[in-house]
């Protein structure tokens, strides 16, 4: 007989609980491979991790990867910055979206599945976590309403490129505010004529005391917003036309101040492209 696997439990969970398809919560990791490791991280990332650290999870139903070469990394704001250090660290983004309502079962589930990776000896640990949280959604702003590519289809949809936008407001009695003036004001004027789609908003919430070591604690829990910015052309065609002034536009609010602005484009799955252009 083969391996126990509890089918009946699963039939049993799959007739309880939530099971929409709004993207509710976000995993968002910023990762920076070490230097000299660049082509085997991308094959471990891609060949295994991708598949068996997160689609292949319960509820985590969309996902995509994304790479900064050194050209894009010399784009990033600003030269000092809370979230990285030096504001260049972080080559590969990925991105996953979970189903709304589902977070806790989803966190069970991750953290079980990568304590058993750890000891089957598949975690590759010539790496540094630079950004990564999990994240709830608060707000999608589109620039052109309901026509369209959703939020749900943002990572299967094929974008030229995605910015990376951390904000941290002046506390965390403000935090509220900015999420308003960003999704009311500030990101509607913004996405008008851009080439920008539309931007997710999201929260980071707190790791699990039992996560894995190698993952810091999350930052700015309370005071910090994360916005990704889903671009319908290359990044490095838009830069300072259409993200030049937005560390200043943040600042003049009064309601926080921008960490980091960093552009990235996507992955070429099951290849190593870009993987010589990071250094």
């Amino acid at each position: 007989m083969g391996e126990d696997t509890r089918s009946d439990t699963y039939a049993e969970l799959a007739a309880v609980g939530p099971y929409g398809v709004h993207p509710g919560h976000a995993l968002i990791t910023l990762v920076e491979p070490h230097a000299g490791h660049e082509h085997a991280y991308n094959r471990w990332y891609e060949d295994d991790h991708y598949y068996a650290g997160a689609m292949a999870m319960p509820w985590m139903f969309a996902g995509r990867r994304w790479v900064a070469t050194r050209e894009l990394q010399l784009l990033r704001r600003p030269e000092k910055s809370a979230v990285a250090q030096p504001v260049t660290t972080g080559c590969y983004l990925s991105t996953y979206w979970i189903t709304d309502g589902r977070y806790d079962d989803h966190m069970r589930w991750t953290v079980g599945i990568n304590r058993r990776l750890g000891r089957d000896g598949r975690v590759y640990q010539d790496r540094t976590h630079v950004f990564t949280a999990f994240q709830d959604h608060e707000a999608t702003v589109y620039r052109d309403g309901a026509a369209g590519p959703r939020d749900v289809h943002a990572l299967d949809h094929p974008y030229a490129g995605l910015v990376l936008e951390v904000v941290d407001a002046d506390g965390p009695d403000r935090r509220a505010d900015l999420l308003e003036w960003l999704r009311a004001r500030h990101l509607p004027r913004r996405l008008a004529g851009s080439p920008a789609a539309m931007v997710t908003l999201f929260s980071p919430t707190p790791l699990p005391g039992d996560r894995m070591t190698y993952v810091k604690q999350v930052e700015g829990v309370g005071t910090r917003l994360t916005l990704l910015w889903f671009l319908q052309e290359d990044p490095r065609a838009c830069w300072e036309r259409h993200f030049g002034d937005l560390e200043e536009t943040v600042a003049e609010s009064g309601l926080g101040r921008v960490e980091l602005l960093a552009p990235f484009i996507p992955t070429v799955p099951g290849t190593d492209r870009y993987a010589d252009e990071l250094r």
